[in-house]
């Protein structure tokens, strides 16, 4: 064959056309939103030449196949685990059931698959140091177990210094088990992990591409932040292992985050999330640890665990009813701001019914597409009533909400379509005004240092600029 005939070249266009029409008709039988099929099927009709290996790489192609196998690994997991007799006791005695602000969030008791549990003990970590400062001191004190989950774990000072604790800890025989996602840690070395085993820490990469359908797959990925010590303490949030989070990159600096730390019975189901993840990259359980009794007084709790292996929209169906029930207000802080139309419509309406409805993004960027979407959204937020607000400090990278007087969330999960649809997430849902008030409080001293977007800010944005903002958004569903 001549390869540099006109008729091969045609052949060739022809035969990546054909491919394009039926990777564009595949997305649109499988991509679970309307909008992501048309994000995927519209360039794979017409410039196929540039989005067929993305479309292999990021698209649906294995969505079925893989939570297929996800939800099978649950099933063996929960099996394993009532042979436990895991955390009956605990649901029976302490499941939250007379709360009035909890009430109205009707659908939460069976959209999470965990219960909402009273008499825990929350404390708020706000940014690096206290996060970082409170878990190490957690893990220097541990006799026994130590579970240890985040996306990104980075080999720099911070990252050598947890995986020199984590050493230290096993040397003195307590079991340390670490699992990260390998895409969110795909710069980490081989040699770090090797180290951690060597010193008989049990570690293992989250990946989601096992088996032949799998191989290319990479959009499904654990966001999850979890640490557990003993089955004592626990700690949830936005922080990730890495010396940005201590304000280490200088243009990013300073990082504002929140975590939190938990005592208390709704750390069973911190635990059972772990379990879910690490017995699908082991197969095997690991420890997992309840105590004898719990103080007779606390915050309710609710942990929801979320991710694409979930037979509904887990993630997005809780910003729905957190938003449909707020009365006062409703105040948001989230490092990405790409609602699709339910949450938009939901965040609408809740202005229309007289409710303060607030929005805290940043207003330096770590992902520039992402960033161009969401300040388009931000300013048809603005148009529709809702405010507003950029962090000017540092990048804002926390996921906060509070509702009212008493329910308040902090946890992984951003206000996007990959939170809702393609990660891993867990959130902790406390229902409490002592604890409300402090989250009430942080959150109006980031409003102070945020500046509030008008209607101005979007008139006086280049064309261009808005431009690449539209081009951003046609393509939000699949960021």
């Amino acid at each position: 064959m001549d390869y540099h005939s006109p008729y091969f070249f045609g052949y060739l266009l022809g035969l990546i056309h054909l491919l394009g029409i039926v990777a564009a008709l595949h997305a649109l039988l499988t991509v679970r939103t309307a909008q992501g099929s048309i994000a995927w099927a519209m360039p794979l009709f017409f410039i196929p030449y540039f989005t067929l290996i993305p479309y292999l790489v990021f698209g649906a192609r294995s969505f079925y196949a893989y939570i297929k196998a996800r939800r099978q690994a649950n099933q063996e997991m929960h099996v394993a685990m009532a042979n436990l007799n895991w955390r009956p006791w605990v649901e029976e005695a302490l499941t939250a059931r007379e709360s009035e602000s909890y009430a109205a969030l009707r659908a939460m008791p069976k959209l999470g698959r965990m219960p909402c549990l009273a008499n825990n003990q929350v404390k708020l970590l706000i940014d690096g140091k206290a996060t970082f400062d409170a878990i190490f001191a957690a893990i220097e004190s541990a006799r026994d177990v130590v579970l240890v989950q985040f996306f990104i774990i980075h080999d720099d000072s911070l990252g050598k210094s947890l995986q020199q604790l984590l050493l230290r800890k096993a040397a003195e025989g307590v079991r340390v088990f670490v699992l990260y996602d390998r895409v969110g840690s795909h710069a980490l070395p081989a040699s770090y992990s090797q180290a951690l085993r060597d010193g008989a820490v049990q570690i293992h990469a989250f990946a989601t591409r096992r088996g032949w359908f799998n191989r290319f797959q990479v959009n499904f990925r654990n966001h999850r932040k979890i640490v557990v010590v003993d089955g004592l303490l626990g700690f949830i949030g936005g922080h990730n292992v890495g010396d940005e989070y201590l304000g280490g990159h200088p243009r990013l600096s300073p990082w504002r985050d929140t975590h939190v730390q938990i005592s208390g019975p709704v750390l069973a189901c911190l635990q059972e999330s772990f379990a879910e993840d690490w017995y699908w990259a082991t197969r095997q359980l690991p420890p997992l640890i309840l105590p004898d009794t719990y103080p007779d007084n606390g915050v309710l709790c609710q942990a929801l665990a979320s991710g694409p292996a979930d037979p509904q929209e887990t993630c997005a169906l809780f910003f729905l009813e957190a938003i449909h029930s707020a009365t006062r207000r409703v105040w948001i802080t989230s490092p990405y701001f790409i609602p699709d139309e339910a949450v938009f419509a939901a965040l609408r309406l809740a202005v229309l019914r007289g409710v303060d409805v607030r929005v805290l993004i940043p207003s330096r960027p770590d992902h520039r597409i992402v960033y161009a979407a969401s300040s388009l959204f931000a300013f048809e937020a603005v148009r529709a009533g809702v405010r507003m607000f950029r962090y000017q400090p540092g990048f804002l990278h926390q996921k906060v909400v509070l509702v009212d007087d008493e329910v308040s969330a902090i946890g992984s999960a951003n206000l996007d379509n990959r939170s809702f649809r393609l990660n891993f997430e867990i959130t902790l849902l406390t229902v409490d005004r002592g604890f409300a008030d402090q989250v009430e409080h942080m959150l109006i001293a980031d409003f102070e240092q945020a500046q509030e977007i008008t209607a101005e800010d979007s008139r006086d944005t280049h064309r261009l600029q808005q431009l690449a903002m539209r081009i951003a958004r046609l393509i939000s569903p699949i960021l």
